[in-house]
């Protein structure tokens, strides 16, 4: 039996920082750097999409 996945779009800081093992700091950092972040008054949500094809950048080839 296949499970359907579901995979979240937008995050906050500590639930990205839990989904990609790194610590909370460092999550928000690269989400900047991605411009991967999204703000709506005190709402802060990070695109999975974005940051992830920033963090690909950082792949070590060979």
């Amino acid at each position: 039996m296949k499970q359907k996945i579901n995979k979240k779009r937008f995050v906050r800081y500590k639930e990205g920082a839990e989904l990609y093992s790194m610590c909370q700091r460092k999550f928000e950092q690269m989400a900047k750097d991605a411009n991967a972040v999204y703000k709506l008054d005190k709402l802060v949500l990070v695109n999975c999409d974005i940051f992830e094809e920033y963090l690909e950048t950082f792949h070590v080839k060979g």
